[in-house]
Parts: structure tokens; C-alpha cells; sequence
């Protein structure tokens, strides 16, 4: 007697799957994670999911789509903290700041491949998607990074400094790092990106930016 799996095709099911959309975007998360790498194939998702590739189809129209729906996952932590960030009145321009890098570097650790998937959906989409992720990333980012520095020199703590390159500055020091598995493994001898590391990394990388905002 054939084994009979928990797994139901597209047609056996109507499509719907519980926890199916999430898993299929934690699995690819998983795959491009491990692989140092912004693509996946849907054979490869399908064994690592245990779920049909037709799936994909059915929540996300294609494999683009569900690099976008990704991308907004993991996308929504960075943009919902600064905002966060942004609301508390009590909190210095610095303390702020310094919070925002430090949570960015966390971010990208945990999705190394973030920033490296957000400038292949704004490439490789039509203009109106390319549009709606800059719209709903990049520029809040900007924004944000407007108003954090212009509160810090207002205050007299923050030397003006342009947002636009601060924002390259901060996403350039987080994601090179943890996106650069193969210069660790083949200049420092080491292939795994640990909690310590990281912690180190945030430390260095919070403490050298700030030092070129500050105005003393």
C-alpha cells in the first residue's frame, strides 16, 4: 500500500492550506538565508516545504510574487521600529538613533539577504510595483531619517548631515556585513554568522556612524 502523505495537492484541496502561505515564505526565507542568495527554485521549496510548488501559484500568482510578499514580511520590522522611534517624545535625537542602527543591524542578521532582495524586485518589477516598494520602503526611511537628524541638530547634538546618503551609509554597513559569508569563510576562516559576532558588529557599527553625526 502506497504511504500516504499529509501533503495535499492544489486539487485536493481547493487550494486552501492552513499555515501553508506562511511556511512557503519561511521556507524560502530559510533557503536564500542558508544559500547566501536572493533566488530559490520551487523544486527546492517544495522539498523543503513539504508543500506543492502549485501552491505558490495559487497564493502569490508566481515566484516574483512571493519574493514580494517576503519582502514586505521582513521589510515591516525596520520601517514599524523607526516609526515606533519616531513617537517617543521622552527619547534624545541620539538615544534614537542609536536604537534605529542597532535594530537595523538585528534585522539584517536575521534576513541577510534584505537589502540585496529589495533592489531585485525594484530592478526586475514594472514600474508600478517598483513604485509601490519604493513608496511603502525607502521613502518612510527617508523621511524618518529627515526628521531624526534634523531633531538632533536642532538640539545641537547632530552636525547636518544629508538623510539620502545617511540612509546608503546605515543600510551599506548592515547588510554588507552580514551578506559577505564568503569573505569570512575564505578571509577569517569562519562560515557561520553567530549571535556573538553580531553583537560585536552592532556595537562597532553603531559606535562608528554615530561618530561622524555627532557634532562634538
Amino acid at each position: 500500500m502506497k504511504e500516504q502523505t499529509n501533503v495535499a495537492t492544489v486539487g485536493e484541496t481547493g487550494g486552501e492550506q492552513p499555515g501553508a502561505r506562511e511556511l512557503l515564505l519561511e521556507t524560502a526565507s530559510q533557503i536564500m538565508r542558508e544559500g547566501d542568495q536572493v533566488d530559490i527554485s520551487l523544486s527546492e521549496l517544495s522539498l523543503r516545504s513539504g508543500l506543492n510548488s502549485a501552491l505558490v501559484k495559487y497564493y502569490f500568482g508566481n515566484k516574483a510574487g512571493m519574493l514580494g510578499e517576503l519582502l514586505d514580511r521582513d521589510m515591516v520590522a525596520i520601517i514599524k521600529s523607526v516609526e515606533a522611534l519616531l513617537a517617543k517624545d521622552s527619547m534624545s535625537p541620539e538615544a534614537k538613533l542609536r536604537m534605529h542602527i542597532a535594530r537595523c543591524v538585528d534585522t539584517y542578521f536575521a534576513f541577510p539577504y534584505l537589502n540585496r532582495l529589495l533592489m531585485r524586485l525594484v530592478r526586475d518589477s514594472d514600474p508600478s510595483e517598483a513604485k509601490r516598494i519604493a513608496d511603502k520602503y525607502l521613502a518612510p526611511l527617508n523621511k524618518a531619517y529627515d526628521r531624526l537628524i534634523s531633531d538632533g541638530v536642532k538640539a545641537g547634538v547632530f552636525r547636518p548631515i544629508d538623510p539620502q546618503l545617511f540612509y546608503f551609509t546605515v543600510t551599506g554597513a548592515a547588510d554588507r556585513f552580514f551578506s559577505a559569508r564568503l569573505v569570512l569563510r575564505h578571509c577569517f576562516d569562519q562560515d557561520t554568522l553567530t549571535e556573538e559576532l553580531r553583537d560585536r558588529y552592532r556595537e562597532h557599527t553603531v559606535d562608528f556612524i554615530m561618530a561622524g553625526i555627532l557634532a562634538r
